[in-house]
């Protein structure tokens, strides 16, 4: 025992362990079950630009404007949300799964649901395009579904976790408010043994 530390007992020692680890483990989600949903929905979407999306044009040529998205008047709603399903629908969401990360959950949660308003704009874009070229073909819809649920599983996965991390940091508060409170003669009467 220190002489800084009058009332520290032998568990006190690893106080400071447990709080890291414990800060560590709040960082982190467990998406369980939905893990492997979200999993799916990612191979799904990669899937998805090798499917046409819109006339013959694969998303993949959609996705680095060759001359066949040109020829077809792909315009810039369907390329920015093919951009924004590649890099958060699969490339943050594989991130967000591969690591347990709580904040590349909330970047993939984010972004996949920008991706799905721009996705919806995309859809529309393509269904208002002048005569004579083509509409929005199977990928792009496929591919807009699968970002809508993988924003919606992600918000699942993300929302329960704030709750548990929530929780935590209370009992963390609660604890810290406990031992601050403790005034000079009360540290010296726990320290005095009984007698």
């Amino acid at each position: 025992m220190s002489e800084g530390e009058p009332n520290q007992g032998p568990f006190d020692d690893f106080r400071d362990d447990i709080e890291a680890a414990e800060r560590r483990i709040a960082r982190q989600i467990d998406p369980g079950a939905r893990a492997l949903v979200v999993a799916i929905l990612v191979f799904v979407l990669l899937a998805s630009f090798i499917l046409p999306h819109t006339g013959q044009v694969p998303g993949w040529d959609v996705l680095f404007s060759t001359h066949g998205a040109a020829a077809a008047a792909v315009g810039l709603p369907s390329r920015v949300f093919s951009w924004l399903a590649l890099v958060f629908g699969v490339g943050f969401s594989m991130l967000a799964l591969l690591t347990r990360r709580w904040a590349l959950g909330w970047v993939a949660l984010a972004g996949s649901a920008v991706a799905s308003a721009a996705g919806l704009l995309a859809v529309w874009s393509r269904q208002t395009v002048a005569t004579g070229h083509p509409g929005p073909g199977v990928g792009l819809v496929v591919a807009w579904i699968t970002v809508i649920l993988l924003t919606f599983h992600w918000a699942r996965v993300v929302w329960s976790r704030t709750i548990v991390q929530l929780a935590a940091e209370e009992q963390r508060r609660r604890a810290a408010g406990l031992r601050q409170s403790r005034t000079l003669l009360e540290s010296l009467e726990d320290e005095d043994p009984p007698g």
